[in-house]
Protein backbone atom coordinates (compact mmCIF):
# COMPACT_ATOMS: atom_id res chain seq x y z
CA UNK A 1 0.00 0.00 0.00
CA UNK A 2 1.41 3.37 -1.01
CA UNK A 3 1.70 6.08 1.58
CA UNK A 4 -0.52 9.14 1.45
CA UNK A 5 2.58 11.33 1.20
CA UNK A 6 3.78 9.38 -1.85
CA UNK A 7 0.34 9.78 -3.42
CA UNK A 8 0.51 13.53 -2.70
CA UNK A 9 3.95 13.69 -4.31
CA UNK A 10 2.64 11.98 -7.45
CA UNK A 11 -0.35 14.34 -7.59
CA UNK A 12 1.98 17.35 -7.21
CA UNK A 13 4.19 16.09 -10.05
CA UNK A 14 1.14 15.83 -12.33
CA UNK A 15 -0.04 19.30 -11.29
CA UNK A 16 3.38 20.83 -11.96
CA UNK A 17 3.48 19.14 -15.37
CA UNK A 18 0.06 20.54 -16.30
CA UNK A 19 1.17 24.01 -15.16
CA UNK A 20 4.39 23.60 -17.18
CA UNK A 21 6.56 24.42 -14.16
CA UNK A 22 9.65 22.57 -15.40
CA UNK A 23 11.87 23.41 -12.39
CA UNK A 24 9.22 22.07 -9.99
CA UNK A 25 8.68 18.95 -12.12
CA UNK A 26 12.41 18.23 -12.11
CA UNK A 27 12.74 18.78 -8.35
CA UNK A 28 9.68 16.66 -7.53
CA UNK A 29 10.73 13.86 -9.88
CA UNK A 30 14.17 13.87 -8.26
CA UNK A 31 12.52 13.53 -4.85
CA UNK A 32 10.23 10.78 -6.15
CA UNK A 33 13.22 8.87 -7.54
CA UNK A 34 15.05 9.17 -4.21
CA UNK A 35 12.02 7.86 -2.31
CA UNK A 36 11.64 4.98 -4.74
CA UNK A 37 15.33 4.16 -4.50
CA UNK A 38 15.21 4.03 -0.69
CA UNK A 39 11.99 2.01 -0.55
CA UNK A 40 10.78 0.01 -3.54
CA UNK A 41 14.25 -0.65 -5.00
CA UNK A 42 15.52 -1.63 -1.53
CA UNK A 43 12.60 -4.00 -1.01
CA UNK A 44 11.06 -1.84 1.72
CA UNK A 45 7.43 -0.72 1.89
CA UNK A 46 6.70 2.91 1.04
CA UNK A 47 5.49 4.54 4.24
CA UNK A 48 5.04 8.15 5.29
CA UNK A 49 8.01 7.68 7.66
CA UNK A 50 10.20 6.56 4.75
CA UNK A 51 9.13 9.58 2.68
CA UNK A 52 9.84 11.94 5.63
CA UNK A 53 13.29 10.39 6.04
CA UNK A 54 14.16 10.85 2.35
CA UNK A 55 12.80 14.41 2.37
CA UNK A 56 14.89 15.30 5.43
CA UNK A 57 18.01 13.95 3.74
CA UNK A 58 17.24 15.82 0.50
CA UNK A 59 16.70 19.09 2.39
CA UNK A 60 19.93 18.61 4.34
CA UNK A 61 21.86 18.04 1.10
CA UNK A 62 20.39 21.19 -0.46
CA UNK A 63 21.09 23.28 2.64
CA UNK A 64 24.73 22.17 2.52
CA UNK A 65 24.88 23.05 -1.19
CA UNK A 66 23.39 26.48 -0.42
CA UNK A 67 26.18 27.16 2.09
CA UNK A 68 28.80 26.20 -0.51
CA UNK A 69 27.19 28.28 -3.25
CA UNK A 70 26.97 31.30 -0.92
CA UNK A 71 30.67 30.95 -0.14
CA UNK A 72 31.39 30.84 -3.88
CA UNK A 73 29.21 33.89 -4.55
CA UNK A 74 26.77 32.00 -6.78
CA UNK A 75 23.44 33.58 -5.84
CA UNK A 76 21.75 32.07 -8.92
CA UNK A 77 22.48 28.56 -7.64
CA UNK A 78 21.56 29.53 -4.08
CA UNK A 79 18.14 30.65 -5.33
CA UNK A 80 17.63 27.43 -7.31
CA UNK A 81 18.52 25.21 -4.34
CA UNK A 82 16.39 27.32 -1.97
CA UNK A 83 13.39 26.91 -4.29
CA UNK A 84 13.82 23.14 -4.07
CA UNK A 85 14.09 23.27 -0.26
CA UNK A 86 10.87 25.32 -0.12
CA UNK A 87 9.15 22.79 -2.39
CA UNK A 88 10.34 19.82 -0.30
CA UNK A 89 9.29 21.36 3.04
CA UNK A 90 5.67 20.59 2.07
CA UNK A 91 6.46 16.91 2.64
CA UNK A 92 7.93 17.43 6.12
CA UNK A 93 6.01 17.26 9.36
CA UNK A 94 5.49 20.54 11.23
CA UNK A 95 8.93 21.69 12.38
CA UNK A 96 9.58 22.21 16.08
CA UNK A 97 10.48 25.71 17.25
CA UNK A 98 13.84 26.38 18.87
CA UNK A 99 12.13 26.51 22.30
CA UNK A 100 10.33 23.19 21.66
CA UNK A 101 13.60 21.52 20.61
CA UNK A 102 15.35 22.89 23.70
CA UNK A 103 12.55 21.57 25.96
CA UNK A 104 12.78 18.16 24.29
CA UNK A 105 16.57 18.15 24.75
CA UNK A 106 16.25 19.06 28.44
CA UNK A 107 13.66 16.30 28.91
CA UNK A 108 15.90 13.67 27.26
CA UNK A 109 18.97 14.80 29.23
CA UNK A 110 16.95 14.33 32.44
CA UNK A 111 15.50 10.96 31.31
CA UNK A 112 18.90 9.59 30.35
CA UNK A 113 20.58 10.73 33.56
CA UNK A 114 23.36 12.31 31.49
CA UNK A 115 25.93 14.18 33.53
CA UNK A 116 28.68 14.97 31.00
CA UNK A 117 29.54 15.12 27.31
CA UNK A 118 30.49 11.42 27.57
CA UNK A 119 26.74 10.71 27.81
CA UNK A 120 26.00 12.42 24.49
CA UNK A 121 25.20 9.07 22.83
CA UNK A 122 22.62 8.15 25.48
CA UNK A 123 20.85 11.49 25.10
CA UNK A 124 20.89 11.38 21.29
CA UNK A 125 19.53 7.79 21.30
CA UNK A 126 16.50 8.99 23.29
CA UNK A 127 16.14 12.27 21.47
CA UNK A 128 16.46 11.48 17.76
CA UNK A 129 13.37 9.23 17.46
CA UNK A 130 11.33 12.11 18.94
CA UNK A 131 12.93 14.84 16.82
CA UNK A 132 13.64 13.02 13.54
CA UNK A 133 12.17 14.90 10.60
CA UNK A 134 10.82 17.61 12.90
CA UNK A 135 14.07 19.36 13.85
CA UNK A 136 17.45 20.02 12.26
CA UNK A 137 19.96 17.44 13.52
CA UNK A 138 22.72 20.06 13.70
CA UNK A 139 20.61 22.25 16.00
CA UNK A 140 19.68 19.27 18.17
CA UNK A 141 23.33 18.28 18.52
CA UNK A 142 24.41 21.85 19.38
CA UNK A 143 21.72 22.11 22.07
CA UNK A 144 22.68 18.78 23.63
CA UNK A 145 26.37 19.79 23.61
CA UNK A 146 25.57 23.14 25.22
CA UNK A 147 23.46 21.54 27.99
CA UNK A 148 25.98 18.87 28.93
CA UNK A 149 28.92 20.02 31.11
Amino acid sequence: MASSMMEQLMADIKEAMKAQRSEAVLALRTLHAAVKDQTVNAGVEVTDEAVVSVVAKAIKQRMEAIEQFKAAGRQDLVDKEQAQVDLYRKYQPQQLSHAEVEALVRQCVAESGATSKKDLGKVMALLMPKARGRADGKLVNQLVQSLLP
